[in-house]
């Protein structure tokens, strides 16, 4: 099979790793699908006949895939649409994986209007909460004290000292410390489950069904404090909502979990003072 040579060493490895797997006839041509802020990569393998896969591009001495795969399972095993690994070299980072289409979720929503917004929403509402149900201790990493404050300090070293140039005084940081203390605390009163860490309109992909979402980038998974997801999925970077919406959502994931046993607060007051901790953190 004779295939172009780009000067992309990692994309032409790739290119002949989906050669290799055979999936569909005839020989298909890579182009860029979507890129997250890590090292990997992704691409679209399109085939003469039309077919399509993603290959995943991760560098074992930077990403790797492992955590991919692991993860995919989980999310399989808990009921919940997600990218299937078709193929896989692990060994040079390679995953090759089924094609969910362009229809994402923070697209979606953004020209989307009241109803639709809150199909989709309900939707990631009901997927949230089988994910949380079906966590398990000691199978995820922990989101511990030293990751919440390695996460915490990126805030006086990137927003405080190389956006603004500022210096804290002593009285400053003493002021800062506290605040991190207190979120850290209320974060690590939480009960934990699975936490996707990035579950957010951004990482959902639209399904034929419109209240089931197919969920992305879930790699960077651990097991943490219940609120975190819920503030990832409302409080996006990419996405604002007036309060009014945001509450409303945020008492429907809360009366859903609680149906389903999940480990939220008893007391709705309790619960939204964990989550707005937890947004302050995040």
């Amino acid at each position: 099979m004779n295939t172009p040579a780009t000067n992309d060493q990692r994309q032409d490895a790739g290119l002949q790793f989906v050669l290799q797997c055979q999936l569909h006839p005839g020989n298909p041509v890579l182009s860029a699908a979507s890129a997250d802020a890590s090292f990997r990569r992704y691409f679209r393998a399109t085939w003469p006949g039309g077919e399509t896969a993603i290959l995943m591009d991760a560098p074992p001495d930077k990403e790797g895939v492992r955590p991919f795969v692991r993860i995919a399972g989980l999310m399989a095993d808990a009921g919940l649409t997600a990218p299937q690994v078709l193929a896989a070299d692990i060994e040079n980072g390679y995953l090759l994986l089924n094609d969910l289409g362009h229809a994402g979720y923070l697209k979606t929503l953004h020209t989307a209007d009241t109803k639709e917004a809150d199909t989709l929403m309900q939707g990631a509402i009901h997927a949230l909460v089988q994910w949380q149900k079906s966590s398990q201790a000691g199978v995820l990493p922990a989101y511990d004290n030293a990751l919440l404050r390695r996460e915490l300090e990126l805030f006086p070293e990137w927003c405080i000292g190389k956006h603004a140039g500022l210096e804290l005084s002593e009285k400053e940081q003493g002021w800062l410390d506290g605040v991190m203390n207190a979120l850290v605390k209320s974060a690590l009163d939480q009960p934990s489950v699975f936490v996707h860490r990035d579950y957010m309109p951004r990482n959902m992909m639209l399904t034929d069904d419109a209240h089931v979402p197919a969920i992305l980038d879930f790699q960077d998974a651990v097991y943490g404090p219940i609120t975190y997801d819920v503030v990832s999925l409302f409080r996006d970077a990419f996405i604002s909502w007036d309060e009014e919406r945001e509450l409303d959502w945020v008492i429907r994931y809360w009366e859903e979990a609680r149906k389903a046993g999940l480990p939220v607060h008893a007391d709705f007051g309790d619960f939204w003072r964990a989550y707005e901790f937890m947004g302050l953190q995040r």
